[in-house]
Protein backbone atom coordinates (compact mmCIF):
# COMPACT_ATOMS: atom_id res chain seq x y z
CA UNK A 1 0.00 0.00 0.00
CA UNK A 2 2.95 2.37 0.40
CA UNK A 3 3.52 2.60 -3.34
CA UNK A 4 -0.17 3.40 -3.85
CA UNK A 5 -0.07 6.27 -1.41
CA UNK A 6 2.83 7.86 -3.31
CA UNK A 7 0.94 7.86 -6.61
CA UNK A 8 -1.23 10.93 -7.21
CA UNK A 9 -4.91 10.30 -7.68
CA UNK A 10 -4.71 11.31 -11.34
CA UNK A 11 -2.64 8.16 -11.94
CA UNK A 12 -5.57 5.97 -10.94
CA UNK A 13 -7.46 5.05 -14.06
CA UNK A 14 -10.70 5.22 -12.13
CA UNK A 15 -12.09 4.27 -8.79
CA UNK A 16 -14.92 1.87 -8.25
CA UNK A 17 -17.93 2.10 -6.02
CA UNK A 18 -19.66 -1.11 -6.95
CA UNK A 19 -18.49 -4.41 -8.40
CA UNK A 20 -15.93 -3.55 -11.04
CA UNK A 21 -17.33 -0.21 -12.00
CA UNK A 22 -15.16 2.82 -12.38
CA UNK A 23 -15.56 6.53 -12.13
CA UNK A 24 -13.36 8.74 -14.29
CA UNK A 25 -10.00 10.18 -13.34
CA UNK A 26 -9.76 12.87 -10.71
CA UNK A 27 -13.53 12.90 -10.13
CA UNK A 28 -13.47 12.01 -6.43
CA UNK A 29 -13.59 15.66 -5.36
CA UNK A 30 -16.71 16.22 -7.48
CA UNK A 31 -18.38 13.20 -5.89
CA UNK A 32 -18.12 14.34 -2.29
CA UNK A 33 -21.70 15.58 -2.45
CA UNK A 34 -24.03 12.71 -3.14
CA UNK A 35 -26.07 13.53 -6.24
CA UNK A 36 -29.62 12.64 -7.16
CA UNK A 37 -28.43 9.79 -9.38
CA UNK A 38 -26.65 8.18 -6.45
CA UNK A 39 -29.73 8.50 -4.27
CA UNK A 40 -31.66 6.66 -7.00
CA UNK A 41 -29.06 3.90 -6.98
CA UNK A 42 -29.18 3.74 -3.17
CA UNK A 43 -32.97 3.46 -3.39
CA UNK A 44 -32.64 0.53 -5.81
CA UNK A 45 -30.11 -1.15 -3.51
CA UNK A 46 -32.43 -0.74 -0.52
CA UNK A 47 -35.40 -2.07 -2.49
CA UNK A 48 -33.40 -5.10 -3.58
CA UNK A 49 -32.37 -5.75 0.03
CA UNK A 50 -35.84 -5.29 1.56
CA UNK A 51 -37.53 -7.53 -1.00
CA UNK A 52 -34.65 -9.91 -1.66
CA UNK A 53 -33.91 -11.12 1.87
CA UNK A 54 -37.39 -12.40 2.82
CA UNK A 55 -38.28 -13.41 -0.75
CA UNK A 56 -35.25 -15.59 -1.32
CA UNK A 57 -35.36 -16.89 2.27
CA UNK A 58 -38.91 -18.15 1.67
CA UNK A 59 -37.90 -19.87 -1.57
CA UNK A 60 -34.90 -21.49 0.15
CA UNK A 61 -37.03 -22.63 3.11
CA UNK A 62 -39.68 -24.33 1.01
CA UNK A 63 -37.46 -25.80 -1.72
CA UNK A 64 -34.87 -27.06 0.78
CA UNK A 65 -36.98 -28.22 3.72
CA UNK A 66 -40.68 -28.43 2.86
CA UNK A 67 -40.96 -29.77 -0.68
CA UNK A 68 -39.91 -33.03 -2.26
CA UNK A 69 -36.39 -32.95 -3.69
CA UNK A 70 -36.54 -32.93 -7.47
CA UNK A 71 -34.14 -31.78 -10.15
CA UNK A 72 -36.23 -28.65 -10.81
CA UNK A 73 -36.42 -27.65 -7.13
CA UNK A 74 -32.64 -28.06 -6.82
CA UNK A 75 -32.08 -25.62 -9.69
CA UNK A 76 -34.34 -22.98 -8.16
CA UNK A 77 -32.96 -23.63 -4.67
CA UNK A 78 -29.42 -22.85 -5.78
CA UNK A 79 -30.58 -19.84 -7.79
CA UNK A 80 -32.25 -18.49 -4.63
CA UNK A 81 -29.12 -19.26 -2.55
CA UNK A 82 -26.96 -17.22 -4.94
CA UNK A 83 -29.37 -14.28 -4.75
CA UNK A 84 -29.77 -14.57 -0.97
CA UNK A 85 -26.02 -14.49 -0.28
CA UNK A 86 -25.69 -11.44 -2.47
CA UNK A 87 -28.52 -9.41 -0.91
CA UNK A 88 -27.07 -10.07 2.55
CA UNK A 89 -24.00 -8.08 1.46
CA UNK A 90 -26.02 -5.20 -0.01
CA UNK A 91 -25.86 -3.05 3.17
CA UNK A 92 -22.12 -2.71 2.50
CA UNK A 93 -22.84 -1.23 -0.94
CA UNK A 94 -25.53 1.01 0.50
CA UNK A 95 -23.17 2.29 3.18
CA UNK A 96 -20.39 2.86 0.66
CA UNK A 97 -22.49 5.12 -1.58
CA UNK A 98 -24.28 6.81 1.34
CA UNK A 99 -20.92 7.67 2.91
CA UNK A 100 -19.86 9.52 -0.26
CA UNK A 101 -17.84 6.55 -1.48
CA UNK A 102 -15.93 5.98 1.73
CA UNK A 103 -15.15 2.32 2.49
CA UNK A 104 -14.64 1.85 6.25
CA UNK A 105 -14.84 -1.96 6.26
CA UNK A 106 -11.26 -2.88 5.40
CA UNK A 107 -9.55 -4.48 2.44
CA UNK A 108 -10.78 -8.04 3.03
CA UNK A 109 -14.45 -7.05 3.01
CA UNK A 110 -13.70 -4.94 -0.05
CA UNK A 111 -12.44 -8.07 -1.79
CA UNK A 112 -15.16 -10.35 -0.39
CA UNK A 113 -17.96 -7.93 -1.23
CA UNK A 114 -16.92 -7.68 -4.88
CA UNK A 115 -16.32 -11.43 -5.10
CA UNK A 116 -19.81 -12.19 -3.78
CA UNK A 117 -21.32 -9.79 -6.33
CA UNK A 118 -19.46 -11.45 -9.19
CA UNK A 119 -20.28 -14.92 -7.83
CA UNK A 120 -23.97 -14.04 -7.74
CA UNK A 121 -23.97 -12.69 -11.28
CA UNK A 122 -22.26 -15.72 -12.81
CA UNK A 123 -24.07 -18.31 -10.66
CA UNK A 124 -27.46 -16.78 -11.51
CA UNK A 125 -26.91 -16.74 -15.26
CA UNK A 126 -25.33 -20.21 -15.24
CA UNK A 127 -28.29 -21.70 -13.33
CA UNK A 128 -30.73 -19.94 -15.66
CA UNK A 129 -28.87 -21.50 -18.59
CA UNK A 130 -28.97 -24.93 -16.94
CA UNK A 131 -32.70 -24.55 -16.28
CA UNK A 132 -33.31 -23.69 -19.94
CA UNK A 133 -31.26 -26.66 -21.16
CA UNK A 134 -32.94 -28.97 -18.65
CA UNK A 135 -36.39 -27.82 -19.75
CA UNK A 136 -35.56 -28.39 -23.41
CA UNK A 137 -34.06 -31.88 -22.92
CA UNK A 138 -36.87 -32.96 -20.60
CA UNK A 139 -39.62 -32.08 -23.08
CA UNK A 140 -37.99 -32.76 -26.45
CA UNK A 141 -35.74 -35.71 -25.56
CA UNK A 142 -37.63 -37.58 -22.83
CA UNK A 143 -35.64 -40.82 -23.25
CA UNK A 144 -32.31 -39.05 -22.69
CA UNK A 145 -33.87 -37.08 -19.84
CA UNK A 146 -35.19 -40.19 -18.12
CA UNK A 147 -31.78 -41.85 -18.37
CA UNK A 148 -29.54 -39.00 -17.24
CA UNK A 149 -31.81 -36.52 -15.42
CA UNK A 150 -31.19 -37.78 -11.89
CA UNK A 151 -30.60 -36.11 -8.55
CA UNK A 152 -27.03 -37.41 -8.49
CA UNK A 153 -26.21 -35.92 -11.89
CA UNK A 154 -27.95 -32.66 -11.01
CA UNK A 155 -25.80 -32.35 -7.87
CA UNK A 156 -22.68 -32.81 -10.02
CA UNK A 157 -23.88 -30.03 -12.33
CA UNK A 158 -24.62 -27.78 -9.35
CA UNK A 159 -21.10 -28.28 -7.95
CA UNK A 160 -19.58 -27.52 -11.37
CA UNK A 161 -21.68 -24.36 -11.70
CA UNK A 162 -20.57 -23.05 -8.30
CA UNK A 163 -16.93 -23.87 -9.06
CA UNK A 164 -17.10 -22.11 -12.43
CA UNK A 165 -18.87 -19.08 -10.92
CA UNK A 166 -16.22 -18.92 -8.18
CA UNK A 167 -13.47 -19.10 -10.79
CA UNK A 168 -15.05 -16.26 -12.78
CA UNK A 169 -15.40 -14.14 -9.65
CA UNK A 170 -11.85 -14.90 -8.53
CA UNK A 171 -10.20 -11.82 -10.13
CA UNK A 172 -12.10 -9.63 -7.67
CA UNK A 173 -10.21 -11.28 -4.82
CA UNK A 174 -6.89 -10.58 -6.52
CA UNK A 175 -7.33 -7.10 -8.00
CA UNK A 176 -9.65 -5.49 -5.47
CA UNK A 177 -7.80 -3.06 -3.20
CA UNK A 178 -8.28 -0.04 -0.95
CA UNK A 179 -6.44 3.29 -0.87
CA UNK A 180 -6.64 6.41 1.27
CA UNK A 181 -7.30 9.71 -0.49
CA UNK A 182 -8.58 13.00 1.00
CA UNK A 183 -9.85 11.27 4.16
CA UNK A 184 -11.69 8.76 1.99
CA UNK A 185 -10.93 5.06 1.74
CA UNK A 186 -11.71 3.93 -1.79
CA UNK A 187 -12.48 0.31 -2.74
CA UNK A 188 -11.31 -0.09 -6.33
CA UNK A 189 -9.75 -2.43 -8.88
CA UNK A 190 -6.00 -2.03 -8.68
CA UNK A 191 -5.07 -2.66 -12.31
CA UNK A 192 -2.41 0.00 -12.69
CA UNK A 193 0.83 -1.76 -11.62
CA UNK A 194 2.63 1.39 -12.87
CA UNK A 195 2.13 0.09 -16.42
CA UNK A 196 -0.66 1.75 -18.46
CA UNK A 197 -0.58 -0.94 -21.16
CA UNK A 198 -0.92 -3.76 -18.64
CA UNK A 199 -3.68 -1.87 -16.84
CA UNK A 200 -5.66 -1.39 -20.04
CA UNK A 201 -5.14 -4.98 -21.11
CA UNK A 202 -6.41 -6.35 -17.78
CA UNK A 203 -9.41 -4.05 -17.83
CA UNK A 204 -10.32 -5.09 -21.36
CA UNK A 205 -9.80 -8.82 -20.83
CA UNK A 206 -11.88 -8.99 -17.65
CA UNK A 207 -14.67 -6.85 -19.13
CA UNK A 208 -14.95 -8.92 -22.31
CA UNK A 209 -14.67 -12.25 -20.48
CA UNK A 210 -17.41 -11.14 -18.12
CA UNK A 211 -19.58 -10.08 -21.07
CA UNK A 212 -19.01 -13.20 -23.19
CA UNK A 213 -19.08 -15.86 -20.45
CA UNK A 214 -21.56 -14.17 -18.10
CA UNK A 215 -23.98 -12.74 -20.64
CA UNK A 216 -23.56 -13.37 -24.37
CA UNK A 217 -22.98 -17.13 -24.38
CA UNK A 218 -25.77 -17.85 -21.84
CA UNK A 219 -28.10 -15.51 -23.77
CA UNK A 220 -27.45 -17.35 -27.04
CA UNK A 221 -27.89 -20.72 -25.32
CA UNK A 222 -31.17 -19.76 -23.68
CA UNK A 223 -32.49 -18.17 -26.88
CA UNK A 224 -31.72 -21.31 -28.89
CA UNK A 225 -33.30 -23.56 -26.24
CA UNK A 226 -36.55 -21.62 -26.07
CA UNK A 227 -36.74 -21.11 -29.83
CA UNK A 228 -36.27 -24.84 -30.46
CA UNK A 229 -38.67 -25.64 -27.64
CA UNK A 230 -41.42 -23.47 -29.09
CA UNK A 231 -40.83 -24.86 -32.57
CA UNK A 232 -40.88 -28.49 -31.41
CA UNK A 233 -43.91 -27.97 -29.20
CA UNK A 234 -45.91 -26.66 -32.15
CA UNK A 235 -44.52 -29.26 -34.55
CA UNK A 236 -45.06 -32.29 -32.31
CA UNK A 237 -48.13 -30.92 -30.50
CA UNK A 238 -46.47 -31.48 -27.14
CA UNK A 239 -48.59 -30.50 -24.17
CA UNK A 240 -46.62 -28.47 -21.63
CA UNK A 241 -47.51 -26.57 -18.51
CA UNK A 242 -47.92 -23.01 -19.76
CA UNK A 243 -47.58 -21.60 -16.24
CA UNK A 244 -44.24 -23.31 -15.64
CA UNK A 245 -43.02 -22.32 -19.11
CA UNK A 246 -43.90 -18.66 -18.60
CA UNK A 247 -42.37 -18.69 -15.12
CA UNK A 248 -39.00 -19.82 -16.40
CA UNK A 249 -39.21 -17.50 -19.41
CA UNK A 250 -40.12 -14.54 -17.17
CA UNK A 251 -37.10 -15.25 -14.93
CA UNK A 252 -34.84 -15.26 -18.00
CA UNK A 253 -36.37 -12.05 -19.40
CA UNK A 254 -36.01 -10.34 -16.01
CA UNK A 255 -32.33 -11.26 -15.98
CA UNK A 256 -31.86 -9.80 -19.47
CA UNK A 257 -33.65 -6.55 -18.62
CA UNK A 258 -31.73 -6.10 -15.39
CA UNK A 259 -28.26 -7.08 -16.58
CA UNK A 260 -28.15 -5.82 -20.20
CA UNK A 261 -27.57 -2.13 -19.26
CA UNK A 262 -24.83 -3.16 -16.84
CA UNK A 263 -22.87 -5.05 -19.49
CA UNK A 264 -23.39 -2.33 -22.09
CA UNK A 265 -22.07 0.36 -19.76
CA UNK A 266 -19.17 -1.90 -18.74
CA UNK A 267 -18.11 -2.17 -22.39
CA UNK A 268 -18.78 1.50 -23.04
CA UNK A 269 -16.62 2.32 -20.05
CA UNK A 270 -13.55 0.97 -21.89
CA UNK A 271 -13.64 4.09 -24.08
CA UNK A 272 -12.61 6.19 -21.05
CA UNK A 273 -9.05 5.02 -21.56
CA UNK A 274 -8.97 6.84 -24.91
CA UNK A 275 -11.76 9.39 -24.76
CA UNK A 276 -13.41 11.00 -21.73
CA UNK A 277 -16.19 12.64 -23.80
CA UNK A 278 -18.87 10.31 -22.42
CA UNK A 279 -17.65 10.64 -18.83
CA UNK A 280 -20.78 12.35 -17.49
CA UNK A 281 -23.11 9.88 -19.22
CA UNK A 282 -21.19 7.01 -17.66
CA UNK A 283 -21.38 8.67 -14.25
CA UNK A 284 -25.16 8.68 -14.59
CA UNK A 285 -25.56 5.34 -16.34
CA UNK A 286 -23.24 3.16 -14.28
CA UNK A 287 -24.87 3.65 -10.84
CA UNK A 288 -28.41 3.32 -12.24
CA UNK A 289 -27.56 0.22 -14.29
CA UNK A 290 -25.82 -1.20 -11.22
CA UNK A 291 -28.93 -0.70 -9.11
CA UNK A 292 -31.05 -2.29 -11.83
CA UNK A 293 -28.72 -5.29 -11.92
CA UNK A 294 -28.90 -5.64 -8.14
CA UNK A 295 -32.69 -5.52 -8.33
CA UNK A 296 -32.68 -8.78 -10.25
CA UNK A 297 -31.77 -10.63 -7.05
CA UNK A 298 -35.19 -9.92 -5.55
CA UNK A 299 -37.30 -10.42 -8.69
CA UNK A 300 -37.05 -14.21 -9.04
CA UNK A 301 -39.06 -15.14 -5.90
CA UNK A 302 -41.64 -12.48 -6.81
CA UNK A 303 -41.99 -13.99 -10.28
CA UNK A 304 -42.46 -17.46 -8.79
CA UNK A 305 -45.34 -16.23 -6.66
CA UNK A 306 -47.04 -14.09 -9.31
CA UNK A 307 -46.81 -16.47 -12.26
CA UNK A 308 -46.32 -20.02 -11.09
CA UNK A 309 -49.64 -21.54 -10.10
CA UNK A 310 -47.80 -24.64 -8.87
CA UNK A 311 -45.65 -22.52 -6.57
CA UNK A 312 -48.73 -20.72 -5.24
CA UNK A 313 -50.50 -24.01 -4.51
CA UNK A 314 -47.44 -25.50 -2.81
CA UNK A 315 -46.80 -22.30 -0.90
CA UNK A 316 -50.38 -22.12 0.43
CA UNK A 317 -50.33 -25.83 1.29
CA UNK A 318 -47.02 -25.47 3.14
CA UNK A 319 -48.20 -22.40 5.05
CA UNK A 320 -51.44 -24.16 5.93
CA UNK A 321 -49.46 -27.17 7.14
CA UNK A 322 -47.22 -24.98 9.29
CA UNK A 323 -50.21 -23.15 10.79
CA UNK A 324 -52.00 -26.42 11.41
CA UNK A 325 -48.94 -27.88 13.15
CA UNK A 326 -48.46 -24.71 15.21
CA UNK A 327 -52.11 -24.69 16.31
CA UNK A 328 -51.88 -28.39 17.11
CA UNK A 329 -48.82 -27.76 19.32
CA UNK A 330 -50.57 -24.90 21.09
CA UNK A 331 -53.66 -27.02 21.55
CA UNK A 332 -51.66 -29.97 22.86
CA UNK A 333 -49.65 -27.83 25.23
CA UNK A 334 -52.89 -26.27 26.49
CA UNK A 335 -54.46 -29.70 27.05
CA UNK A 336 -51.39 -30.96 28.87
CA UNK A 337 -51.38 -27.88 31.09
CA UNK A 338 -55.03 -28.39 31.95
CA UNK A 339 -54.37 -32.06 32.75
CA UNK A 340 -51.45 -31.14 34.97
CA UNK A 341 -53.49 -28.55 36.81
CA UNK A 342 -56.36 -31.00 37.24
CA UNK A 343 -53.93 -33.63 38.54
CA UNK A 344 -52.34 -31.16 40.96
CA UNK A 345 -55.75 -30.09 42.28
CA UNK A 346 -56.78 -33.71 42.70
CA UNK A 347 -53.64 -34.57 44.67
CA UNK A 348 -54.13 -31.47 46.84
CA UNK A 349 -57.67 -32.50 47.68
CA UNK A 350 -56.55 -36.02 48.61
CA UNK A 351 -53.86 -34.59 50.90
CA UNK A 352 -56.34 -32.31 52.62
CA UNK A 353 -58.76 -35.21 53.06
CA UNK A 354 -56.02 -37.39 54.53
CA UNK A 355 -55.16 -34.72 57.05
Amino acid sequence: MDDLEEVPFEEFENYSYDMEYYLPESELEEKVHLGAVHWVSVGLYCLAFVLGVPGNAIVIWFTAFKWKKTVATLWFLNLAIADFIFVLFLPLYISYVALNFHWPFGIWLCKANSFIAQLNMFASVFFLTVISLDRYVRLIHPVVSHRHRTLKNSLIVIILVWLLASLMGGPALYFRDTVEFNNHTVCFNNFHENDPDLRLMRHRVLTWVKFIVGYLFPLITMSICYSCLLFQVKKLSIVISSKHFWTVLAVVIAFLICWTPYHLFSIWELTIHHNSYFTQMLQVGIPVSTGLAFLNSCLNPILYVLISKKFQVRFRASVAEILKYTLWEVSCSGTVSEQLRHSENKNLCLMETAQ
